[in-house]
């Protein structure tokens, strides 16, 4: 069982004159964890991360690491890596110069600052691109740079602010899997701040949802997928529909849409997209789904088709394998619902 409290974020709070950009957020992170921040623009997930590093003083609150209040120390004294969404390499200096950089800045001898550079070099894969300059890089390349010299001061908390997001499709899942599995390879412990909800399912132990400045919900990948316990990340968290509605004899109802299995109590209904389907498919634990709708948009992604559908709530989506007949827009169809289609709020 992980230690929950090597970094510490109690009740921290960011101003921006009279609003509001993060309030009074408290995490605990373990040592050696990755935690996501996971939301859309503007939800206060990069301020967070930026008054962890000490680029931004917070209002109140306290930041601690390892048990040391770091809340007024300048992010010079502090021990802690950054990775910036744009690398932030000097161009005239040398892959092996860009990461002893900060070394150079903490009076590191010449020698020895070499010595470790070219170490955080091999460890990112680049140790044979140590005498290019950034401009001779490719994108993942010039990432990998500023990973090394993030790791080479040896940091107590490693912070990435959507490093991937410069990259193409491809490149960014190979990187996504080859920091998750340094990070946990080192230990260290990290924050990882993105928009993207595959980034954060694939990498995070766990990932807070943040909306508005506040956390929406915290929780491992599989909870926040499988039970979801807020509206607004039911929706997030990939292709999901909520239904308002009420129980009543432990069915849920809204508008043209009633399923059994329903808690007392609950008030919105969650519907998976990936485990919907079309026609006669098996029903779900929940209870036998009664929902239909006319077919709005049928669109090929691949490995599935994304089906936007009409019904008398409101539209729902569905996504199903690409080796299923898809009907035409304009179709008039009935959803069922696979197991762990259906989970209620």
């Amino acid at each position: 069982m992980r230690d929950r409290n090597y970094l510490i974020l109690d009740a921290i709070t960011a101003m921006y004159g009279d609003t509001v950009a993060v309030d009074q957020l408290t995490l605990e992170i373990a040592r050696g964890e990755l935690l996501s921040l996971l939301g859309p623009s503007g939800c206060g997930k990069t301020t967070t991360l930026r008054m962890i590093a000490g680029f931004i003083q917070p209002s109140s609150g306290h930041i601690m690491v390892n048990g040391q209040d770091i809340t007024r120390l300048p992010p010079h004294k502090r021990n802690i890596g950054v990775v910036f969404q744009a690398y932030a390499l000097f161009p005239h200096l040398s892959a092996l110069e860009n990461v002893g950089f900060g070394l150079r800045m903490r009076n590191i001898p010449k020698a020895q600052r070499q010595e470790r550079a070219r170490a955080a070099l091999d460890t990112v894969g680049l140790g044979a691109f140590a005498d290019r300059l950034p401009g001779n890089l490719s994108g993942g390349q010039q990432q990998r740079v500023a990973l090394a010299r993030a790791l080479v001061i040896e940091p107590e908390v490693l912070l990435l602010d959507e490093p991937l997001s410069n990259l193409d499709a491809n490149l960014r899942s190979e990187m996504r899997d080859e920091i998750r599995a340094l990070q946990q390879r080192l230990g260290i412990t990290t924050i990882f701040v993105t928009h993207d909800q595959q980034e954060a399912l694939s990498m995070s132990d766990r990932i807070a949802v943040m909306d508005g400045g506040l956390i929406s919900e915290l929780g491992t990948p599989e909870q926040l997928c499988d039970a979801p316990t807020s509206a607004f990340t039911a929706k997030f968290l990939g292709a999901r529909t909520v239904l308002n509605g009420s129980v009543d004899n432990g069915v849920f109802q809204t508008k043209g849409v009633r399923c059994e299995g329903a808690p007392d109590g609950a008030t919105k209904m969650v519907l998976r997209a990936s485990r919907l389907r079309l026609g006669d498919a098996p029903n779900g634990p929940n209870g036998p789904l009664s929902l239909s709708g006319t077919v709005t948009s049928v669109n090929y992604l691949g490995e599935t088709f994304e089906i936007d559908l009409a019904s008398a709530s409101g539209p729902v989506r569905l996504t199903i394998p690409s080796d299923l007949t898809a009907p035409p827009a304009g179709a008039t169809a009935s959803v069922e619902a696979l197991p762990g289609a259906v989970t209620f709020i």
